[in-house]
């Protein structure tokens, strides 16, 4: 009998919300959270917009010596898993703590960090770099601080497959429970690459919106008149647990992960396949771990990140896995108001997508004007949507042909 693997926790550090309850209630009112980089000044750069997180004070949360000590994505890792533990209400003790672990990715990790420490370098010698270089930008700090400030001595990986990262961190978490190795996951993922030189990476490669003059409509999945995606921050954590361990301990379950697949393109580093044939395997994939036919899907959370190429495939890939069910199935981005988060994205449209379950309610893609004849679905526009949901999918795809799809479903005894 296959191990029911349930969500008791949630937390989260958005764009649009610096809480799980901040986040939701924007996403339900289709907010954005795009507008002008403040984070450095880009007047040399043709995109200039960002979903930056804010009011995000460091030095209140940690205090200022430990503040210094934690790169920007690992200081949203572990706020969003303090928000999640106290959510779940688990206690972490000797009894349990080696049962518990960490799942947490990053596509990018401490960037901030390695850049402004390769300025101090240059300019002042080897001998002034920090003595924190290097375990502030390693993708898997997040998890170690997290395994250090609260003490658990589980499974513990920084995982890394680009913007499918922190989809694959829940979805791998799970499976090590399935697999006997932990009564209780974190699992989630953080991002803090609003910086010079990542963003004028991505902008080369024609990846950005350059929607300068309406920042907050920047990001248009789905639309005809999309660019290019927003890079957005943050991080969020999910509390997964087998069902019996949640039982035993009384824990509110908020609903459960169906299904998980997991592939890759083999195709291109950056660009999908037109037809979306990886993406098509994936969502099968998850559909037959969930023991679903494609018809009991009632809400897709689309990895749409508003560049030509992703929403035209995606929409091509849900069309083959759906059949004729694709133009009744409510598919919506909330990256339209997230931005991309790259290998956080996937957590935060996890939260999204446990709390659209409790509420019954689709959050909206917002800034959707002009239609596209390649991109012909049900894409939620503009509005939340009120419907009865029991299984909601969602998808994320990454550079280098990573595909990661998780099925969440109302949980039921």
């Amino acid at each position: 009998m296959t191990t029911r693997i349930v969500i008791t926790g949630l937390g989260c550090v958005s764009p649009i919300g610096n809480s799980v309850a901040e986040t939701w209630a924007s996403a339900s009112a289709g907010k954005s959270g795009t507008g002008p980089i403040t984070h450095f000044d880009a007047k040399d750069h043709e995109s200039r917009v960002a979903a930056e997180v804010k009011n995000f004070d460091a030095n209140a949360l940690f205090g200022r010596k430990e503040a210094r000590r934690m790169d920007r994505y690992t200081q949203f890792a572990v706020t969003a898993t303090q928000e999640a533990l106290t959510h779940s209400g688990l206690k972490i003790t000797d009894d349990n703590r080696e049962r518990i672990g960490a799942y947490i990715g990053t596509g990018i990790g401490g960037l901030s960090t390695l850049l402004t420490e390769a300025e101090v370098y240059r300019a002042k010698g080897p001998r002034r770099v920090s003595p924190f270089l290097v375990p502030m930008m390693l993708p898997d700090t997040a998890g170690g601080q997290i395994a250090i400030l609260f003490g658990i001595r589980g499974p513990n990986l920084g995982m890394n497959s680009a913007c499918a990262t922190a989809t694959n961190a829940i979805g791998e978490a799970a499976e090590v429970m399935r697999r006997g190795n932990a009564d209780v996951m974190l699992a989630g993922g953080a991002e803090a690459a609003i910086v010079p030189l990542a963003l004028a990476g991505f902008d080369v490669m024609g990846a950005l919106s350059h929607h300068n003059d309406a920042p907050e409509a920047a990001s248009r999945p789905f639309d005809k008149t999309r660019d290019g995606f927003v890079c957005g921050e943050g991080g969020a954590v999910l509390v997964l647990e087998t069902e019996a361990h949640a039982q035993a301990r009384g824990a509110t379950i908020y609903g459960e992960i169906a299904g998980y697949g997991i592939t890759n393109d083999a195709h291109h580093i950056s660009a999908p396949p037109e037809t979306g044939y990886g993406a098509v395997a994936c969502m099968r994939l998850a559909l037959k771990q969930a023991g679903l036919e494609p018809r009991a899907v009632d809400y897709l959370n689309a990895h749409g990140t508003s560049t030509p190429l992703n929403d035209k495939s995606e929409t091509a890939a849900v069309k083959t896995v759906f059949g004729e069910h694709a133009y009744d199935l409510p598919m919506s981005s909330t990256k339209s108001m997230t931005g991309h988060l790259l290998g956080a994205a996937g957590a935060v449209e996890a939260v999204i997508c446990v709390k659209a379950l409790q509420e019954h309610l689709i959050p909206p893609t917002i800034n959707y004007q002009t239609p596209d004849p390649d991109c012909d679905l049900d894409y939620v526009p503009n509005t939340a949507r009120a419907k009865d949901l029991y299984y909601i999918m969602s998808n994320s795809f990454g550079f280098g042909g990573h595909n990661a799809c998780v099925i969440f479903g109302k949980y039921t005894n």
